[in-house]
């Protein structure tokens, strides 16, 4: 992967006047108008030409940040990469533009283009222009993660914000956090409203719904989850909560003779094992991982690795990135290895 991070890629002037005067390939004209332009997404999505160039991505990077996508009609990653990037540019909801460019219908451009640094002998080839300069690039088709990871790159760069999903993921997060599930429902159905196959807000919305104790509602959430994304983690985790906390219930019932039988008989695995789902299910996250860890400690092999197993259903119920999980992980590791 062509990926580069954090790299300025401002082209060298070479000789013959290729470059204006903040150091950028001067071809074209801005007085040559708007041909071959083929409006989309409000104009932030455009065909450009070696006619346009100027004026559509070095003259409009100067007040936002301009997308590149260097293509051919023969290039097989260039028809994969490119209704990604128009996806994702769609969903920046204006803050950057792209402009798409065959290379073969414009040669000069390429050459000239060549000619200062950018390596369009290899495409897909999408280049991040901001204000007159190339900030940065990458090659190849790549995941739609990566490429969205780079517009936010891009952006921010550029002094502005997050795009709208990422602001409201974010303050989703921090509602639930703040034991606000109900607002964090609607943030994630708001995003789910801007991307529809965005992976983060769906789990993140089923699992809103599973505090605020809607568990029909979180199921229905998970099954209309799109096939695409059925198995991201987010997903998969989402679904891990919710089974947890339907059988921690039946547990939380039995939590006080769960106690009774451990005090009687602190042997007494089965008991164990059912008080870290009733204390699940209360919320009890590090104390559900303590009884999990207890039956390891005297008996890691007991009922063929159910504590262990068990602690990786947490993990992925709670998220691989919870403050629960790295602590439990940690002394699990601790446990297996020493």
């Amino acid at each position: 992967m062509e990926y580069i991070i954090g790299q300025s890629r401002a082209p060298q002037r070479p000789a013959g006047g290729l470059v204006d005067a903040a150091g950028a390939p001067a071809v074209g004209t801005a007085a040559a108008g708007n041909a071959g332009h083929s409006a989309n997404g409000a104009g932030m999505i455009i065909d450009g030409t070696q006619d346009t160039f100027m004026q559509d991505v070095l003259e409009a990077s100067r007040t936002m940040p301009v997308l590149v996508d260097f293509w051919a009609t023969w290039c097989g990653p260039c028809k994969q990469l490119t209704p990604v990037l128009e996806k994702i540019v769609r969903s920046a909801g204006g803050r950057v533009k792209l402009v798409k460019i065959d290379v073969d219908a414009n040669r000069a451009l390429a050459q000239q283009l060549t000619q200062v640094g950018l390596p369009l002998q290899s495409i897909p080839l999408v280049a991040a222009f901001w204000q007159g300069q190339i900030l940065d690039l990458f090659q190849g088709a790549q995941p739609e993660s990566e490429i969205k990871r780079f517009v936010e790159g891009l952006l921010q760069a550029a002094g502005g914000s997050a795009m709208p999903a990422a602001e409201l993921i974010a303050a989703a997060r921090a509602a639930l956090d703040a034991g606000s599930a109900e607002e964090a429902a609607g943030l994630y159905s708001q995003t789910i409203e801007i991307e529809p196959e965005n992976p983060a807000a769906w789990g993140g919305l089923a699992r809103a719904l599973i505090v605020m104790g809607d568990e029909e509602a979180a199921e229905a959430a998970l099954a209309d989850v799109p096939a695409k994304i059925a198995d991201h983690a987010e997903i998969t985790g989402a679904r891990a909560a919710l089974d947890l906390k339907r059988e921690g219930r039946k547990a939380a019932e039995e939590a006080e003779d769960l106690r009774k039988r451990l005090a009687a008989n602190p042997a007494d695995h089965e008991a164990r094992y059912e008080l870290a789902a009733a204390l699940n299910a209360a919320g009890l996250r590090q104390e559900a991982a303590d009884e999990l860890l207890t039956i390891m400690r005297q008996d890691r092999g007991w009922n063929d690795d159910a504590a262990r197993l068990q602690l990786i259903r947490l993990f992925e119920a709670w998220g691989h990135d919870d403050p629960a999980t790295l602590q439990a992980r940690r002394r699990m590791s601790s446990l297996l290895f020493s």
